[in-house]
């Protein structure tokens, strides 16, 4: 069995700043499009665009995880909420969330090819807001 669209949508933000060769060729299409409504504007990123994001962010930080909260498929389109958590280069032995984020996306040849997405500035929770 396949990979399911959900598992695409995750293991895409999951493994995004692992360093794994060519991971933005496993997971997006050519021709992604992703809308970003973020704290600092709209964004609208392509491809290129988003490989650059990566690299800037990899630059910056020591360690970068996603810890997904909810992930929900319906009628080909699917919704992650998640929080990526951050150790930076100056304070390597602290964890502290980055940004909390809702994305949806489309998927086209089994790969993210529309999406949308908003940020807000990380601050500490104390539980799942699905407990």
């Amino acid at each position: 069995m396949g990979i399911k669209s959900k598992e695409i949508v995750e293991n895409f933000y999951t493994s995004l700043f692992k360093g794994e060769e060519g991971v933005l060729d496993n997971y997006l299409h050519p021709n992604v499009n992703l809308t970003w409504y973020g704290t600092t504007g709209l964004k609208k990123l392509d491809f290129n665009e988003i490989l650059n994001l990566r690299d800037d962010m990899a630059k910056n930080f020591e360690e970068l995880k996603a810890e997904v909260e909810k992930l929900v498929e319906e009628d080909h389109q699917i919704a992650i909420q998640f929080t990526y958590h951050v150790k930076t280069i100056e304070n390597p032995d602290e964890e502290m969330p980055l940004a909390h984020f809702m994305a949806i996306w489309e998927l086209k040849d089994k790969k993210l090819f529309k999406g949308v997405q908003i940020s807000q500035l990380g601050e500490e929770i104390d539980e799942s807001p699905w407990s």
